[in-house]
């Protein structure tokens, strides 16, 4: 009998969340499951990666290769990968499922996609999985789709890329490889008082919109009602820009090839 493949699975939304478990049902009898996630919720934490102080490991009780670390969403791939695993990496990392969607700018502020653009940073392919939705968060058929990509994706995503999933609330209509939209949550700052007549501030306001990009996540997700697969790239490189740079001329200064 083949040996299982061995799947290491995080979060942002931390180790008690429902999407989690969620996740984890929907493939272990497909593969080792191995869970490494924040002990608490790290929703919006991005790719921030703790450096300044220890981390503290522990095992969930009651779980079987489930661990949780008082740490940021990155910080968990980076121990999954390098501690927990190190003798036996995984084949793929998957992260999610997320309460609420990760489309569009969202990947930039996400714990969610920071965990898989980690494990992508260390070698290991890896896909973010969200659930756009703000009330319903009915995990069924967003794990059942998960567990259809996952078995697609098993030794054909290639080492050191990431993908982004995100779907609608119910039953899925089929999927979309997308590309990465454009959004905005508006740009209110809330100005309030507290009881002690100090002001404090709400950044962001309650404004959701997004552009109408034919093929982006959103459209996919929003329009057709379908999964949004994003494949998303760590080179940050504007080419485009680059090469309109390459004509600039500073003053007492000489441009050289790259």
């Amino acid at each position: 009998m083949p040996e299982k493949p061995r799947i290491l699975v995080s979060n942002d939304d931390g180790i008690q969340a429902e999407g989690l478990a969620a996740l984890v049902g929907a493939l272990e009898e497909l593969a080792e499951i191995w869970v490494v996630a924040p002990d608490s919720e790290q929703s919006t934490a991005s790719h921030g990666i703790t450096i300044r102080r220890p981390l503290r490991l522990k095992e969930v009780e009651g779980k079987t290769h489930w661990f949780s670390v008082d740490g940021q969403p990155s910080d968990c791939a980076w121990m999954g990968i390098n501690h927990v695993l190190r003798d036996k990496r995984p084949q793929l990392l998957v992260s999610g499922i997320n309460h609420g969607p990760n489309l569009a700018d969202d990947v930039i502020y996400s714990g969610t996609v920071a965990v898989a653009r980690e494990a992508s940073m260390l070698g290991v392919p890896s896909i973010a999985f969200s659930l756009a939705s703000r009330h319903n968060f009915d995990f069924g058929p967003g794990a059942r789709f998960a567990r259809a990509l996952v078995e697609s994706a098993l030794g054909e995503l290639p080492p050191s890329k990431h993908l982004s999933v995100n779907f609608p609330e119910g039953e899925i209509d089929g999927w979309v490889a997308s590309v990465q939209g454009k959004h905005s949550y508006g740009t209110e700052v809330v100005e309030k008082t507290d009881p002690r007549g100090r002001k404090y501030y709400w950044i962001g306001g309650n404004e959701y919109k997004h552009e109408d990009i034919p093929g982006s996540d959103c459209n996919a997700v929003f329009r057709t009602g379908r999964a949004a697969i994003t494949a998303l790239t760590l080179d940050f490189t504007d080419d485009a820009l680059r090469k309109r740079v390459r004509g600039w001329s500073l003053k007492g200064y000489e441009r050289h090839e790259a």
